[in-house]
């Protein structure tokens, strides 16, 4: 079964775009499947074919546009802007004001523009087929319509944790290219492609109180129009992000299911803090969910088989993400609204302060002291990453010789370009040297995301958070129940990060910009929450409740198969799963690439079970 026919019979929407060419429609029959939509250019040609459901396209005399997903905009509204296209940069205004999360797709005299979200939670890649280049909302669409396989090479690369920028961004198939999010993709003719930058982040100028009516508005309009005035169920987790969404969809006119799970450490405050918002919500029905059947980390793992375009370590927790939905859409729910992205929108990277540091220098010492005492940073390291002044480019080829070393402290992270990535035991030499090379490739022309490296944190984990997010809504979708995350999307990114970093990062208030901006919509009482739940014991559990699958997932392992992996080492790991080293997320990105590798084709029977020790 080729991909195409696979992720067809799972009926996940997506779509592709074609030039106005001769070549094209031949190029559809290799792409297209038997009941996919089709929007015709003028001449009759396809332009987008696929399976979608949100779609508002229109046309004025020699221009065309389409946008694909969640956006309020009419189709009058969309033909007045075809009427006044001149020439398709004129669209990045337009892609600059309009909310909600979408693709939007243009064409003026035969030049095409395809581009996605400034937040990366909606993407775009391309490749050329046939002598035409073709754009979709996915990459294995692609790959698998000119028959490439997924690069050896950047397979090993997605082993390493973490995976530093601009690595993420790679498609799994050297054959298809990803535009960055923040581009779109310019196609003239059948075969010449461009990118064009349509999206920089704010400057961080504003005070909290200055940009609060903004934030609010902003997070505001993306629930609402989504709510539309159905039914929708939102998480109700007892932190502040999910509470946010929930209050404000119980204000808009739709129907609201509540659901919690609460965790099963009897030191978590999440249900607490879950029914003192629910008391405030008398008309919304509230679901508390037993805690004894929320499903572990890990749990399922030899069961998943959602085709999704690249690895991703949201396999851990698809069962806990998607075990209360099939339940909310039959008590009625259309759409399920997350507080997901909150932590990366309303919070901020602390290694702003590397910059304020020396503007700033008492104040940025006072509020470091603060931070150490928060997080435990070792002053030395404290010190040593602060001084640092190395570019992202300097650092990231200075990571790559550096990939076997003992992991660094915390601090480097936070202060810092990031984490420095590291190989892990079970990788294979073969593989370690790949990954190096993959690396030492892209620290050669890398750029960060922003000049500060804070500015450059806090995007480099926004799109880490979409990037997870896009599969889970794929694996949602499939399952029943769309999900929907306000927190991502661009207009509200933008409102969140034009607040100064000082403000909105501090060690003496949890979250103030997120705060600041509900206050009046979420009771105070609500709003006093200072910390989050961080559910190790539902990992540490996961761990020795499901050994035997990670033990049976290293029976004849595709990363095995690729010389990549000792699965000798990794079985032998599953075995301890009380082992020190567990307790971190080690084992994340190598299960993330092992279960997509599985999914990509049938994979054979494994074996059963083993007991754990």
């Amino acid at each position: 079964m080729s991909a195409t026919d696979h992720k067809t019979s799972h009926g996940v929407a997506h779509f592709a775009v074609f030039p106005d060419c001769v070549g094209a429609p031949a190029v559809v029959r290799r792409i297209g499947s038997a009941d996919a939509q089709i929007v015709p250019h003028a001449s009759g040609r396809p332009w987008l074919v696929g399976l979608w459901g949100d779609i508002v396209h229109a046309e004025a005399g020699r221009a065309r546009i389409a946008i694909i997903g969640c956006c309020p905009v009419e189709q009058r509204e969309l033909a007045r802007h075809a009427a006044q296209l001149r020439d398709v940069a004129q669209l990045d205004h337009l892609a600059r004001t309009l909310p909600g999360s979408f693709h939007l797709v243009a064409e003026l005299d035969g030049c095409l523009r395809v581009q996605g979200s400034a937040a990366g939670l909606r993407l775009v890649f391309h490749a050329e087929v046939d002598g035409v280049v073709v754009a979709a909302d996915r990459a294995d669409l692609l790959a698998a319509a000119i028959g490439a396989e997924p690069d050896r090479s950047r397979v090993a690369a997605r082993l390493l944790w973490p995976l530093p920028h601009p690595l993420p961004e790679q498609s799994m198939w050297r054959q298809v290219a990803a535009v960055p999010p923040g581009s779109a993709l310019i196609v003239h003719g059948a075969a010449h492609a461009r990118y064009s930058r349509w999206w920089d982040p704010p400057q961080a100028v504003r005070s909290i109180a200055e940009a609060a009516p903004d934030m609010r508005e902003a997070l505001t309009t993306a629930v609402d129009v989504r709510a539309r005035g159905r039914t929708v169920s939102c998480d109700l987790s007892g932190g502040l992000d999910s509470t946010s969404v929930a209050f404000l969809a119980a204000r808009s006119a739709a129907k609201l299911l509540a659901s919690t799970w609460p965790g099963r450490d009897r030191g978590d405050t999440d249900l607490w803090w879950a029914l003192r918002a629910a008391q405030h919500l008398p008309e919304v029905e509230h679901i508390v969910w037993p805690a004894e059947q929320s499903p572990l980390v890990y749990a399922g793992l030899l069961g998943i088989d959602d085709l999704v375009d690249e690895p991703t370590i949201g396999v851990m927790d698809r069962a806990r993400v998607l075990a209360h939905l099939p339940e909310l859409r039959d008590r009625g729910s259309e759409l399920h609204l997350t507080g997901i992205g909150g932590d990366n929108v309303a919070w901020c990277s602390e290694a702003y302060y590397h910059r304020l540091l020396r503007r700033r220098p008492l104040f940025a010492l006072r509020q470091l002291r603060g931070f150490r005492a928060l997080w435990q940073w070792p002053l030395a390291a404290s010190a040593r990453t602060l001084a640092d002044a190395r570019s992202y480019r300097r650092w990231l080829a200075d990571a790559t010789d550096d990939l076997t070393g003992p992991p660094p402290p915390p601090v480097e992270g936070s202060l810092g370009w990031g984490a420095a990535p590291r190989v892990f035991a079970w990788m294979t030499a073969d593989a370690a040297d790949l990954a190096r090379r993959v690396l030492r490739e892209a620290a050669a022309t890398a750029r960060p995301l922003a000049p500060d490296r804070g500015m450059h944190g806090d995007l480099e984990q926004i799109r880490a958070c979409t990037r997870l997010l896009r599969q889970w809504d794929e694996m949602a979708a499939r399952a029943g129940l769309p999900m929907a995350s306000p927190f991502l999307d661009d207009r509200v990114v933008e409102e969140f990060l034009t607040v100064r970093p000082e403000e909105r990062v501090t060690p003496w208030y949890y979250k103030p910009a997120l705060a600041a901006a509900m206050r009046g919509i979420v009771p105070d009482r609500c709003l006093h929450r200072a910390n989050k739940a961080q559910a190790a014991l539902d990992a540490s559990a996961g761990l020795r409740e499901h050994c035997g699958d990670l033990v049976a997932l290293w029976e004849n392992s595709r990363l095995a198969e690729l010389g990549l992996v000792d699965a000798k080492q990794l079985r032998d790991l599953a075995l301890r799963p009380d082992t020190p080293a567990l307790r971190e997320a080690i084992l994340y990105s190598t299960i993330a690439c092992e279960v997509w590798l599985r999914a990509l084709e049938p994979a054979p029977t494994l074996k059963g079970r083993r007991e754990c020790s």
